[in-house]
């Protein structure tokens, strides 16, 4: 315990010599008062204001392992915390100093209180038996002193033993000697020769007083016997014995070996060996061999409670003579003791934003060894972005010095090490753990930048489309992530009319049925916006393309079947196999293979006349014509699409078996013989037709009017003339690859007022004849 204190005088002398400017106070305390009891106000020493150890978070730093004191921070008061027994603490040491430091932030300073523990009269003195026993000769001489056991008082000053005193005895005085040390020596001297004949025995009392108020004694009983006479006294080859002894020396050590002798012969020339006026803790390190003299080691040696012991031991004969000598034994440090890390302040939880240079922690570290041994150095680990920085007094700040990122390291283990530079060098280590707090700075993060989504069209209002997700590094609210639709318009309509989101969780659904005719796809543009203050956002684009469906049926464009009039096809009788009749057209407004359409014949005049084909629709004989065949076939014509499930039309086509357009007089239709239904479509079809041709007729006289001047023979109008019919049309000047008449030579024809009843009437070649394909084709041009 002494080490400790020795050690606090240390650092108190190395403050000194370095220069550092701390102040230091004094108080002095009495030993075993109770807890809580005022030693002083601090405030007014340290020239502190009211608050201001509070404010600055002051800190009451102990040298010693147990906390004796308490400051009260809000009023400066100096309490104590436990209650202090100064022979437990210091022992015999004076004074008894207990060293404190309050160590203030914000800026950093230190103050240093030395307290002094006052000693009370708080121990009687005591023996370290209730009896002993002596043998003296019969021949002692007078004044002879015989060395007795001191009485021990812990107390110090005025409350330890004072005086001695004995009872009554014509034969015995008591002897008082104080050492220079402070010790008191008795020795009880022979005033008055012995004779064992006459008295063998005394037994004496004798009392030792303190000097406390009260005072206090302790009693012991001397039993002396008297001896024969034994004239030699046992004499030690050495008065002193200096030994050195490592701290770590284990038991059983050898420390030393006493040696006595003795002139004297037989039982008065047996020397035993024993400890004489030595302190308990001695007798329990040490070890005596009361035969051989060898003293050995026995406890644990710790440098840093005691450096240095001295022990008298004393040879006794069988004579009941006795000689005595003094072993000084010092005590070697040994580097025993890690350092030890004490924290004094900790910043647990940190924001991940704190700047450079804050201060995390603030820790002290001591070593109880002395010299090389006891000094230390302290390190952490050079990959953490703290960094360890030295103070005054072994004291240490933790502070940050590479910028911090939750999102990277939410939290540190960092491991303080402190090492000595003893040999070998003992380390030691001490853990603080330290959680990084969230602060908003990162926007969510979507997986990628373009979603597409797919919607089947006529969808139910309300359906999912999908949904999309962003993510956020930070935690908590900062990291909460809710989804908007930006403002945009999808043709003339807003965009919220189409789609909605669930703000929480970024599923996407459709407000409204759509049509693929209609829309095909669109974009719109989502936000997702965290929760922080201020609030992070980030956008993605969604892209919802629409699917078609087989939901428009084929639609006829020829034949139109507007139920106006009826279409109406002219066949010569003299038509061949695979006569191009007509082309039928249809469209379908559904896209891919919903619109790829296929044509059939449901049902005929004649199934074995005609044949169309599946993809392009043309109408075609399967064979020539014969008498047999009707002159009215009519045809009911279907048109599939390929979509699931398929949508089908139909079409009505009349064709009409006439005797050939080479004839200048067709004969007249039986008009009885048709039904009112027949000749309402064929008095259309005329009609349009002559339109047709009465239109191609005026851009023909119009291109070639300077054709028609030149040839006089021909005249400048159109009469109609007697019959002149040109030669038979050869067969290789026909089409045959169309089916459709020759192109070579263009037709006049002359209606009479009835629709039935129309003459034909082929006339010479004017002009090419020019072939008109559209949508509402009836027939083919003549003039």
């Amino acid at each position: 315990m002494e080490g400790y204190f020795k050690q606090g005088l240390y650092l108190l002398l190395l403050i000194s010599v370095t220069g550092v400017m701390c102040a230091s106070i004094q108080y002095s305390v009495p030993e075993e008062k109770k807890h809580g009891s005022l030693v002083s106000n601090v405030l007014k020493d340290l020239k502190l204001g009211v608050g201001e150890l509070s404010a600055r978070r002051a800190q009451l730093v102990s040298q010693s392992s147990k906390q004796y004191f308490h400051l009260d921070t809000q009023s400066g008061n100096l309490h104590i915390n436990d209650k202090i027994d100064r022979e437990a603490l210091c022992g015999q040491t004076e004074p008894c100093l207990l060293l404190l430091q309050i160590v203030l932030e914000d800026p950093l300073e230190f103050y240093s209180i030395d307290i002094r523990i006052e000693d009370v009269n708080d121990h009687s003195p005591r023996f370290s038996k209730k009896e002993f026993d002596l043998e003296v000769p019969e021949n002692v001489p007078r004044n002879m002193k015989l060395p007795l056991e001191s009485a021990r008082d812990e107390d110090l000053g005025e409350n330890t033993i004072q005086n001695y005193s004995l009872s009554p005895s014509e034969h015995f005085k008591l002897g008082v000697e104080n050492n220079t040390d402070g010790s008191i020596y008795v020795d009880l001297i022979v005033e008055k020769a012995l004779d064992r004949e006459k008295e063998p025995f005394f037994g004496l009392t004798i009392t030792a007083v303190d000097g406390g108020i009260p005072q206090r004694t302790g009693t012991v009983k001397i039993n002396i016997k008297v001896l024969d006479s034994n004239d030699n006294s046992p004499h030690f080859t050495q008065s002193e014995y200096k030994v050195r002894l490592k701290e770590n020396s284990p038991r059983d050590t050898l420390v030393t070996k006493v040696e006595a002798k003795d002139l004297d012969f037989g039982s008065n020339a047996e020397i035993t060996y024993s400890f004489h006026r030595v302190p308990d803790e001695v007798l329990g390190l040490f070890h005596l061999n009361e035969i051989t003299g060898e003293i050995t080691v026995l406890g644990k040696l710790d440098y840093e409670k005691e450096t240095n012991y001295d022990m008298s031991i004393k040879a006794t004969d069988g004579g009941g003579l006795s000689g005595h000598c003094k072993v000084f034994m010092g005590i070697e440090d040994v580097n025993d003791n890690a350092p030890e890390v004490s924290i004094i302040s900790l910043k647990n939880i940190i924001p991940e934003d704190s700047p450079l240079e804050t201060v995390v922690a603030l820790f002290s570290v001591r070593d109880k060894d002395s010299g090389d041994n006891g000094k230390t150095a302290c390190s952490v680990e050079m990959t953490l972005p703290f960094v360890l920085k030295a103070t005054k007094n072994n004291f240490y700040q933790l502070v940050i010095q590479t910028p911090l990122d939750r999102e990277k390291v939410s939290e540190y283990n960092v491991t303080i090490t402190a090492i000595d530079r003893g040999s070998p060098r003992l380390t030691s280590t001490s853990i603080i753990h330290i959680q990084i707090s969230d602060v908003n700075d990162n926007s969510p993060i979507f997986e990628k930048s373009l979603f597409e989504m797919k919607l089947q069209e006529n969808n139910i209002p309300g359906l999912l489309l999908g949904s999309i997700y962003a993510v956020d590094l930070d935690t908590d609210q900062n990291g909460m992530v809710t989804y908007s639709i930006l403002p945009g318009d999808i043709g003339t309509s807003p965009a919220a009319s189409y789609i909605s989101i669930n703000s929480e969780t970024g599923n996407m659904y459709a407000l409204r049925s759509l049509d693929y005719e209609q829309i095909k796809d669109f974009r719109i543009t989502v936000r997702a916006t965290d929760g922080g203050t201020p609030p992070l956002s980030s956008d993605a684009f969604v892209r919802v393309v629409v699917l078609d469906e087989n939901d428009n049926a084929p639609f006829f464009l020829y034949p139109l079947q507007n139920s106006t009039s009826p279409c109406n096809e002219l066949l010569p009788k003299m038509a061949e196999a695979d006569y191009l009749i007509t082309k039928v057209v249809a469209v379908d407004g559904d896209s891919g293979q919903n619109s790829w359409l296929t044509y059939e014949i449901l049902k005929a005049t004649d199934p074995g006349l005609f044949s169309i084909g599946t993809q392009n629709g043309e109408v075609k004989t399967r064979r020539p014509l014969t008498e047999r065949d009707s002159s009215k076939q009519r045809l009911v014509i279907a048109v599939k699409d390929n979509g699931v499930p398929p949508q089908t039309s139909t079409a009505m086509l009349n064709i009409l078996l006439v005797d050939g357009f080479s004839d200048p007089y067709l004969k007249v239709v039986d008009v009885h013989q048709q039904d009112p239904e027949d000749e309402g479509t064929l008095t259309m079809y005329l009609v349009i037709c002559l339109a047709s041709v009465s239109f191609v007729f005026l851009l023909c006289i119009a291109s070639f009017v300077g054709i028609k001047m030149c040839k006089k023979d021909h005249g400048s109008s159109f009469i109609v003339a007697p019959p002149h019919f040109p030669p038979a049309i050869p067969e290789n000047c026909s089409d045959s690859q169309s089916g459709s008449l020759s192109r070579n030579y263009p037709y006049d024809v002359c209606l009479t007022n009835g629709t039935l009843s129309s003459e034909f009437r082929f006339l010479r070649p004017l002009i090419p004849v020019f072939s008109y394909h559209s949508i509402s084709r009836k027939s083919e041009y003549i003039t």
